[in-house]
């Protein structure tokens, strides 16, 4: 089976965070979505679930109003 894409349909990416409006992923995520394996998608997918807009943002996820990534760690 397949993984579906968490595609809104409000492809907009956000200046603060680099996250797209509607599906929280990265412009990196979504141009390797189309070659990526069900493992990888999944795997982009479990990602999403820690990307969190703020209680009570605007519908339009105004860059103002979210929460920036955590920082990336280095080895």
């Amino acid at each position: 089976m397949s993984v579906a894409s968490p595609c809104t349909g409000i492809c907009r990416i956000d200046p603060m965070t680099g996250w797209c409006a509607g599906c929280r992923r990265t412009l990196t995520e979504i141009a390797e979505w189309g070659a990526a394996g069900d493992g990888r998608r999944q795997a982009i997918l479990d990602g999403l679930a820690q990307r969190r807009w703020p209680e009570g943002a605007p519908a339009d996820k105004a860059s103002a109003d979210v929460v920036p990534p955590p920082a990336a760690s280095t080895p």
